[in-house]
C-alpha cells in the first residue's frame, strides 16, 4: 500500500546489521563506523527493547543500553498494535555528541493512542503504536526504561522498540534561513492589527483588516530568531479571493520545501473532507530544548517518525507552529484545501490539526506561538467561513470520549482534550485558546 515501505524495510535491514535481535538490559549496541554519516535526508534506527534481565515475564520492566549508536535527534517508542495502549511509563537519557555528556532520565508522553488517524480508515489499520516523540537534540548514545504503571495486571505492548530518528541536514532550511539580518528584526515587529509587519525575504505585504480596538488583538512581541525561510507560501499560493467575507489576511507559511520535507517519503496521494469547520490545537509533548533555528529539523523528524515509525501516510499535523511564532505547512496536499489529517482520533474528518511544537502542559506557550494560531485560524478557517469564537457540530469517528456516531459541538477552535480523554494541548496552552480566538476573530474584521 505504501511506497515508503521499501525505505522502511532498507532502515530495518540496516539496524540488525549494526545491533543483536535484542538488548538486555546492561548490553550495548556495536559501536558504529568511525567515518558513516547518517544516511540523508535522515535515518531511523529501531531497537529491540527486552525485559530485564531480572525478570522475563511480558509485564516487567524493559530496558535497552545503547552507549554508541549512529547519532540521531529524536526518540520515541513503538509496538506492533495500534489499538493497544501502553500502560506505564518511558524515560529515556541520551547522550550529547560532542561533549559526550548523559542528560537526566526524561519523561516521554505515553498516552499518544488519541492521535492518529480515524477508526476503520486504510491509515489506521496499517499504523503501529506509539509514545510521543521525543526531542532530543544531536546524540549518540541512549538508555531507556519502560515500567508499566503500578497494579497494574495488563502486559506491556508486544514488540516494544526504541525508534532513533535522525532528521538529515538541509542548509537551506537551517544555516541559510539565519544568513539575512531580517531574522533579528521581524520579531521586535509589532503584530497588531491594522499595520504591516516589515517585509522580508518571502513575507506577505499586503494589507491587514482594521477591526475596532475592542474586537482586535492586542499585540503581541515574540522573541528574537523568526526565520526568513527562503521559499514561503508567499511565493506558490495566491491571495485569497477578495469575495469571501472575514478571510483572515494570508499569514507566512513556510512550505514543505522550505523546511526540507523529502517527497518521497509520505505516501503519494491525498485524503480530503469536504470542508475545514474546525480547529483542533495540540501540543508536540517534544519537549521546550530546541532553538527555532532547529524548527525544521524538529519537523523532519516527527514527520518520519510518524511514517517510518508509526506507519502513517504523512505527518500527522496539518499545520505546526514554533516558539518564534513560524508557521509550517504539515501534512501534504494543499494548504488551501481541506487536507484530512492524523491528529485528532475520531475528528479528523472536517477539521485541522496545529501543532504547537513544544510541551506546555506546565510551561506557557510564547506569546509569538499564540499570535501565530490567531493568523492562521483568522485565514484557513475564513476560506471556510468559519467564525474563531463560533460553534460547529462534528461527527464522531470513534475517539473513547465519544462514540462513533455521536454528534459533538465544539468550539470552532478547540483544544485536543476537547476531542478525547488526553492532556493535550497541556494545560497552559488550552488556558491560551480564548485569547487566540478573539485575536482570530479580530483579524478576520469580526466586531
Amino acid at each position: 500500500m505504501r511506497g515508503f515501505l521499501a525505505s522502511s524495510v532498507q532502515v530495518a535491514v540496516s539496524t540488525a546489521l549494526v545491533l543483536p535481535l535484542s538488548l538486555p538490559s546492561g548490553a550495548a549496541a556495536a559501536p558504529p563506523p568511525a567515518d558513516r554519516a547518517p544516511d540523508l535526508p535522515g535515518s531511523t534506527q529501531s531497537l529491540p527493547l527486552a525485559p530485564s534481565a531480572r525478570s522475563l515475564a511480558p509485564s516487567a520492566e524493559h530496558r535497552l543500553s545503547a552507549p554508541r549508536v549512529r547519532p540521531f535527534s529524536l526518540v520515541g517508542v513503538v509496538w506492533d498494535d495500534a489499538g493497544t495502549e501502553l500502560h506505564g511509563t518511558v524515560q529515556v537519557r541520551t547522550r550529547a555528541v560532542g561533549s559526550g555528556r548523559w542528560s537526566g532520565w526524561r519523561k516521554v508522553e505515553t498516552h499518544n493512542h488519541d492521535h492518529g488517524a480515524d477508526p476503520g480508515t486504510p491509515e489506521r489499520r496499517a499504523s503501529r503504536g506509539s509514545t510521543a516523540p521525543l526531542w532530543a537534540g544531536a546524540s549518540d548514545g541512549v538508555e531507556a526504561r519502560v515500567r508499566p504503571d503500578t497494579g497494574e495486571p495488563a502486559r506491556l505492548p508486544a514488540g516494544m522498540r526504541l525508534e532513533l530518528v535522525h532528521p538529515g541536514e538541509d542548509e537551506t532550511a537551517e544555516t541559510r534561513a539565519l544568513s539575512s539580518p531580517y531574522a533579528e528584526t521581524r520579531a521586535h515587529s509589532s503584530l497588531a492589527a491594522g499595520t504591516r509587519a516589515i517585509s522580508g525575504p518571502g513575507t506577505d505585504t499586503g494589507p491587514r483588516p482594521h477591526p475596532s480596538p475592542a474586537a482586535g488583538p492586542r499585540p503581541l512581541a515574540g522573541p528574537p530568531g523568526a526565520l526568513p525561510f527562503p521559499e514561503t507560501l508567499a511565493d506558490v499560493l495566491p491571495a485569497a479571493p477578495a469575495t469571501l467575507p472575514y478571510v483572515g489576511p494570508r499569514p507566512r507559511i513556510v512550505t514543505r520545501k522550505g523546511w526540507g520535507a523529502s517527497e518521497s517519503l509520505r505516501e503519494k496521494g491525498f485524503v480530503y473532507s469536504a470542508k475545514v469547520k474546525a480547529a483542533f490545537v495540540h501540543h508536540s509533548a517534544t519537549g521546550n530544548g530546541y532553538t527555532c533555528k532547529q524548527a525544521p529539523s524538529v519537523l523532519r523528524s516527527i514527520y518520519r517518525y510518524h511514517v517510518v515509525s508509526t506507519g502513517w501516510r504523512d505527518i500527522g499535523y496539518n499545520f505546526a507552529v514554533d516558539k518564534c511564532g513560524n508557521i509550517y505547512e504539515g501534512r501534504a496536499g494543499g494548504v488551501a484545501k481541506a487536507v484530512r489529517g492524523a491528529h485528532t482520533l475520531g475528528f479528523n474528518t472536517n477539521s485541522m490539526g496545529i501543532a504547537v511544537l513544544g510541551s506546555y502542559s506546565r510551561t506557557d506557550p510564547p506569546a509569538a506561538a499564540v499570535t501565530a494560531l490567531a493568523k492562521l485560524t483568522a485565514w484557513k478557517l475564513g476560506l471556510f467561513q468559519g467564525n474563531p469564537k463560533g460553534r460547529v457540530t462534528l461527527t464522531s469517528g470513534g475517539s473513547g470520549k465519544y462514540a462513533k456516531g455521536r454528534k459533538v459541538t465544539f468550539n470552532v477552535i478547540s483544544g485536543h482534550r476537547d476531542g478525547f480523554h488526553t492532556d493535550c494541548p497541556g494545560a497552559r496552552l488550552y488556558g491560551r485558546l480564548g485569547a487566540a480566538r478573539t485575536a482570530s476573530a479580530g483579524y478576520q474584521g469580526r466586531v
